[in-house]
Formats: C-alpha cells, sequence, structure tokens
C-alpha cells in the first residue's frame, strides 16, 4: 500500500477513531488501527469488540492496500510530524512514515487478524439529524452508572418514534431525562434500545451536527453510519427499570434559582465538603437559601444565594458531585427545584418549561 496525505487529515482521522482502542486487551490486534487504501481515500477503523468505529478521509492513493498500526505510536507520530505532505508506504506489516525530512518505521499486524465489524441490518433504517441526537446525548449520558453491580445501568435507555426520541440514565441515585421532538425518518416501529455510553460518544466525536445519521438495528447490535463514517456498537440486553416509577409526582415545594449562582456555591462548597459523601447542607427559607459543610478534621463552610422561593422551611443535604453535574447540563439559566421533604427526591428543570428536561437527585441523610 502507498498513498499520500496532507498531515492535518491524517491527524484528525486517526485521533476520532484512536478514541475506539481499548486501554488493556489480551488481543495485540486491538491496539492497533486498520490502515485500508482504496481509490483516493484510506479507511481508518479501531475495535474493542464491543464498540467499532471506522472513518473515511481522502487521500492520494497509488497502490492499494492494508495493514494495521499501533494506535497510539501512530496517533503520537501525526501529532509531532512537520506541516507538510506524509507519504506513508508498506512492505508487508511494515509501515514507513514520511514528512519533510522525518522518516519512521512501525512494525504492524497483517490485516487479516483484524476482527470483522458486526453484521447491522439497514434495510428497516431510520435517519435522523446528527446535532438534535448529539443533545440528547449530552444532556443524559453524565448519569450512567459506572459499577458493574446493574449491567443495565451501565446503558442508556433510548425509546425511537417516529415524532421524538427519549433517552434516560440513571445509577439509581441521580437519574436525566429529556425528550426532543425529532423526526425519525422512514422508522417503521417503536424501537426500545439499550446503548452504552461509549458508543454514544463515538457519534458526538465523529458526526458533524448538521450530518442525516442513518441507523440500523440487528438482534444485538446498533449501527450509525454517514457517506464516510460508522458507528457499530453490542446493545445491552434486558428489561431497563421503570424510571417513571421513581420520578415524583407529589413534590409541593418549589423554588427557582439561577443555574450559574447557585453551580458557583455549591463548587465553594465543594472545597471543604467530605471526599467520601461529598455532602452539602441546603437550608430553603422564603426567598432565600443557605449552604452548609461541616467535615470532622477539616472544617467547616457557609454560604447564602437569594432565590424565588415561598414554601415551608426545608433542610437537605445532597451530593455536591451530583448537583454540579445536573447543573453543568442545564439548557437555562433558570432552574425550576422541587421537593417534598429531606428524605425524598428533589427534581431539577429549566424553569421556563420550553424544553422536555429533567434531573433527579436522591438526597443524603443529614447528620446533625
Amino acid at each position: 500500500m502507498k498513498f499520500s496525505i496532507a498531515r492535518e487529515t491524517l491527524q484528525s482521522g486517526l485521533r476520532a477513531v484512536a478514541s475506539a482502542i481499548p486501554t488493556r486487551t489480551t488481543l495485540p490486534v486491538l491496539s492497533n488501527i486498520l490502515l485500508e487504501g482504496t481509490e483516493n481515500a484510506v479507511h481508518l477503523s479501531a475495535t474493542d469488540l464491543d464498540i467499532s468505529v471506522s472513518l473515511t478521509i481522502a487521500a492520494d492513493v497509488s497502490d492499494p492496500g492494508a495493514v494495521t498500526v499501533p494506535a497510539k505510536k501512530v496517533v503520537q507520530i501525526a501529532r509531532v510530524l512537520e506541516d507538510a505532505p506524509v507519504k506513508v508506504s508498506t512492505d508487508g506489516a511494515q509501515v514507513e512514515i514520511e514528512s519533510g525530512r522525518s522518516k519512521f518505521k512501525l512494525f504492524g499486524l497483517p490485516e487479516d487478524e483484524f476482527p470483522t465489524f458486526p453484521e447491522v441490518d439497514f434495510s428497516s433504517s431510520w435517519t435522523i439529524k446528527a446535532g438534535n441526537l448529539q443533545d440528547l446525548i449530552e444532556k443524559t449520558t453524565f448519569a450512567v452508572s459506572t459499577e458493574e453491580s446493574r449491567p443495565i445501568l451501565n446503558g442508556v435507555f433510548w425509546r425511537i418514534t417516529e415524532e421524538d426520541s427519549l433517552m434516560v440514565a440513571t445509577n439509581g441515585h441521580r437519574l436525566a431525562k429529556m425528550k426532543e421532538r425529532i423526526k425519525a425518518t422512514s422508522l417503521s416501529s417503536e424501537m426500545e434500545l439499550i446503548v452504552p455510553p461509549k458508543a454514544l460518544h463515538q457519534v458526538q466525536k465523529l458526526y458533524e451536527p448538521g450530518d442525516e445519521i442513518e441507523i440500523g438495528c440487528s438482534e444485538n447490535h446498533l449501527g450509525f453510519r454517514s457517506e464516510n463514517r460508522r458507528v457499530y456498537t453490542r446493545l445491552i440486553e434486558g428489561p431497563y427499570p421503570n424510571y417513571d416509577q421513581v420520578i415524583p409526582k407529589d413534590n409541593d415545594k418549589e423554588a427557582v434559582v439561577n443555574r450559574s449562582a447557585l453551580e458557583a456555591a455549591v463548587r465553594r462548597m465543594a472545597v471543604v465538603a467530605s471526599d467520601q459523601t461529598h455532602r452539602v447542607r441546603l437550608s430553603f427559607e422564603k426567598g432565600g437559601m443557605k449552604f452548609r459543610v461541616q467535615t470532622p478534621d477539616l472544617g467547616e463552610a457557609q454560604d447564602e444565594l437569594p432565590i424565588d422561593y415561598d414554601g415551608d422551611s426545608l433542610e437537605i443535604g445532597f451530593n455536591a458531585t451530583y448537583l454540579l453535574e445536573i447543573l453543568r447540563h442545564m439548557p437555562e439559566e433558570d432552574v425550576r427545584m422541587t421537593f417534598k421533604t429531606p428524605e425524598r427526591a428533589a427534581t431539577f428543570s429549566p424553569a421556563s418549561g420550553d424544553t422536555e428536561y429533567l434531573c433527579l437527585v436522591m438526597p443524603l441523610r443529614l447528620l446533625d
């Protein structure tokens, strides 16, 4: 194989697919990126066997072929090359990279050792605008569980109809739910899927907001594709918990607060909060709220914030890290918070009600 390519094109392409490379693997070829040279293009592919990514970039290919190269090293090389055209050639599994006066040789592995991508049926596919899908991903995936005890919570629940899409993620202590009016063109019937967040993050990275993404689904795999980008993922199997049951319908205390001011106050309190619980005490009174943190052997902190609140006095404790994550993803500056009692879940949503976005966080028990 032999091709010439712009340095920036090669660098951005390698960086895009390298994020799919597993950090640890017993199969050496999974640490490699597959380079396939065809007419006027090079296809870059990477996989960890659960998630597979492919990207096509423009190149002047004089001799088609394929080889796998060590991902970490080829990305580092592309990053430090001079701003000059890059020439890549292969001799068996050996890859030579030239740019300006620099020359590198890497030992790769034959392309036939690289795993094949999963078969995904696109005959009943549907199409979604990338920007709309990326917005759903951005607002929900942060709430996914990272614990392995309940694998079903390691995925994002995604329900798709012809008229809208809904995503939900939770770790049992916090929850994020967003629904958008997104046209799913050519969708034949309602779909309910549980998708690994790593695959959704690949969709965020690889696609431009204006791209039209074609999505296909097989029994246990999902595929996203456009003209020159593809993402495949294994789906998580099993029933997703009934998230509607845990969202309180009878919270009768409501406060409206400026998102930036609240985020800044919580961030200040988090400095002195316990490294184990991150507990922050919030006290709501008419017209204002107070913050207090007491951590044995470390110290304490207090703060105040004016808010729109006209309910009964209430003291409630939260994990500051969860609060900061929720506030960071709120799409508006005015946030509506609802409560019932110090032991019941609180909700956070845009105060205008224009966006169907809701976050829930379970309180922490307060210690006097």
